[in-house]
């Protein structure tokens, strides 16, 4: 049946080393749906960027992650992932959307043995699935209790610590996840990368302000425990270890990664809950694909999300953003630019160069030339950003992301 869909979803895979992130070439890549995963439909090999050429695969129709229905609206299918001196990996379960470009990130541990193997199953995704429902919560919590440790400000964290599973069990692992990427991963675990851009961004807005409240209040450290946040969704979001990123999704994310909701006179960013507004419902919350209606009917992000919130919710930005060396110079670096941040992003591409070498190395200058430009593009293209040789919020940032990531003896996890 998949095999005879008119529609298609593109399907990129990059394959990194877990040292340092530098990407692998020549893995290989076999592709099966996952109900006949002796199947290979495709085989590819990666890049010198670790990159695979985006393919189009058969997906659903459109209509179906539209409205809520029996019928499951992404196509699922199982990789199995080769390179000379790493350990195989196999995912189950990566999902494809129609018309929208989904991004599968591995990363590839050095061999040990030769029996090594990793397996990484993506269970279904929570409009699909069967999960908890959220257990309500106060939006605002306390911060006048006898030895409760908040931040002085908000900040966006470098890294969350996610705990996968409940709170309460001690068999879940945890994992240190960079902001972002965990941001990216549970709203494309939460919602269809189908729907409309203002509501993507509302519910991304929902989820970053929902997880800063978690940071800024300390919110279980206080009670005793050594993470963040969980993968539960009776208690916070569905993230799922391993999950594919979809395209639209991620774009949204590093565009507004810095921002959170806030009410007149509360420091704290509120805990914005959600729930599905189909099996669940919730009074006062918002409701995804109540969401995505409204969306249609081109309500504006933050008219979403006031409808929901009530008139006195708005968009704030954080005061800091952690790990990177340089903040935003607040307006977009381009040809004829010159100066402090043009030269210090100019010395972070060439070390970037050094591990992704497809970009070209830069003349550090400290003068935005055409050279600087062809570089910028080269490591647009290569991180999936909007390819237009201006370095603006997002590019930016990213390159931030990726310089500490390079420079890095190993990552935290």
């Amino acid at each position: 049946m998949q095999q005879e869909s008119l529609s298609r979803g593109g399907l990129q895979i990059t394959v990194n080393a877990a040292l340092q992130n530098r990407p692998i070439a020549n893995a290989t890549i076999r592709i099966s749906y996952t109900g006949e995963p002796d199947q290979v439909i495709e085989e590819v090999q990666t890049d010198s960027l670790g990159q695979t050429p985006v393919l189009e695969l058969p997906t659903p129709p459109l209509e179906y992650s539209l409205e809520p229905q029996p019928n499951q609206p992404y196509s699922e299918y199982n990789l199995t992932i080769r390179a000379e001196g790493y350990e195989p990996v196999e995912i189950s379960g990566t999902e494809l959307l129609p018309d929208v470009v989904s991004v599968q990130p591995v990363r590839m541990q050095p061999s040990q043995q030769i029996d090594d193997y990793r397996l990484i199953v993506i269970p279904a995704h929570t409009l699909f699935g069967d999960y908890p429902p959220k257990i309500p919560e106060d939006e605002i919590k306390p911060m006048d209790e006898t030895g409760e440790i908040v931040l002085s400000r908000v900040v966006v964290p470098e890294f969350v610590v996610v705990h996968d599973g409940a709170p309460d069990d001690p068999t879940a692992q945890n994992y240190y996840v960079r902001y972002r990427d965990y941001i990216k991963n549970v709203a494309c675990s939460e919602i269809y990368a189908t729907w409309p851009t203002d509501t993507i961004r509302a519910n991304v807005l929902a989820i970053m302000s929902f997880t800063l409240n978690r940071v800024y209040t300390e919110w279980y450290r206080n009670k005793g425990y050594d993470f963040t946040i969980t993968s539960s969704t009776a208690f916070d979001h569905k993230w799922i270890y391993g999950r594919n990123i979809f395209d639209d999704i991620s774009g949204i994310v590093d565009e507004v990664f810095a921002n959170y909701l806030s009410r007149p006179n509360v420091r704290q960013p509120i805990l914005t809950q959600y729930c599905d507004g189909q099996r669940v419902q919730c009074p006062n919350a918002m409701t995804q694909w109540g969401s995505k209606y409204l969306g249609d009917q081109g309500y504006s992000t933050i008219d979403i999300l006031r409808y929901y919130y009530g008139e006195d919710i708005y968009i704030n930005t954080a005061e800091e953003i952690s790990g990177v060396p340089s903040s935003w110079p607040g307006y977009n670096l381009t040809i004829g630019a010159s100066g402090d941040k043009v030269l210090q992003m100019q010395e972070q591409l060439n070390t970037i160069a050094e591990v992704y070498t497809a970009i070209p190395p830069v003349i550090i200058d400290g003068i935005y030339g055409e050279n600087t430009q062809e570089a910028v593009e080269v490591f647009q293209r290569t991180f999936r950003l909007p390819v237009t040789g201006i370095v603006d919020y997002a590019t930016w940032y990213k390159i931030q992301e990726i310089f500490v990531g390079v420079t890095r003896i190993a990552e935290l996890n």
